[in-house]
């Protein structure tokens, strides 16, 4: 059988099929470049961003709570002080301590960045 032969095209539409050809595809590759600039990079961004924050916060908890046991150990150990019946002592100074830590935690969130988004009270005249 024999082969359709196609039409011998004139230079100038060959030039300007490729022209469109070539526009399309870089009108596509913007938009992927685009929508990889603005909404990918920035989740990258945003996951080390959390990713950072959450292994800082639970280091500094591990790390809180280590130094905690060891000032209830200091306290059961090295005083003689907190025999017999005062033994829950030592429990009640290292409660109150965390709470301590607690409280000034909570007091520097509030008083940062975070105050700035807290709306403030509207009083009424």
């Amino acid at each position: 059988m024999a082969r359709l032969a196609r039409g011998k095209k004139n230079k100038d539409d060959a030039g300007t099929k490729k022209g469109t050809g070539d526009a399309r595809r870089d009108a596509i590759s913007l938009v992927i470049a685009y929508v990889r600039q603005e909404t990918l990079d920035p989740l990258k961004q945003l996951g080390r961003f959390v990713l950072f924050g959450v292994v800082g916060s639970v280091a500094i908890a591990v790390g809180t709570v280590m130094l905690l046991i060891a000032t209830l150990r200091v306290l059961q150990t090295e005083t003689g002080a907190f025999d017999g019946n005062l033994s829950w002592l030592p429990y009640l100074i290292v409660a109150v301590v965390a709470l301590a830590v607690i409280a000034a935690a909570g007091w520097r969130i509030l008083a940062g960045p975070a105050a700035r988004r807290i709306p403030a009270k509207k009083t009424s005249d």
